[in-house]
């Protein structure tokens, strides 16, 4: 299975920007869709955006649709998530997502096999 690391997250106000990265290793990065998730206190773990695997088609949950952006290079084995206008409601801990064989489209969490150790996001207002 392939192994995930998240970075990137932090501390930012609203309306503030973060870039999250997450680098992959021990598999062949370009057989596998790649996704992230998020899960806040007291939360189920929610789809966020997912990527297929030659970066072409992207989807994003409503929610974050026109705010966060998804994207992946392949010849550094990373997927990226570009967010901007962060609210509050945006808190959470990010979690890196991997499935062999799989493309863009939503993910239920229970059909990812592969998670990262995630990466904390707290908006404050």
């Amino acid at each position: 299975q392939v192994q995930l690391v998240e970075s990137g997250g932090g501390l930012v106000q609203a309306g503030g920007s973060l870039r999250l990265s997450c680098a992959a290793s021990g598999g062949t990065f370009s057989f596998y869709g790649m996704g992230w998730f998020r899960q806040a206190p007291g939360k189920e773990r929610e789809f966020v955006a997912t990527i297929s695997r030659n970066g072409g088609r992207t989807y994003h949950a409503d929610s974050v649709k026109g705010r966060f952006t998804i994207s992946r290079d392949n010849a550094k084995n990373t997927v990226y998530l570009q967010m901007n206008s962060l609210k509050p409601e945006d808190t959470a801990l990010y979690y890196c997502a991997a499935r062999l064989w799989s493309d863009d489209g939503y993910w239920s969490p229970r059909d990812v096999p592969s998670w990262g150790q995630g990466t904390q996001v707290t908006v404050s207002s």
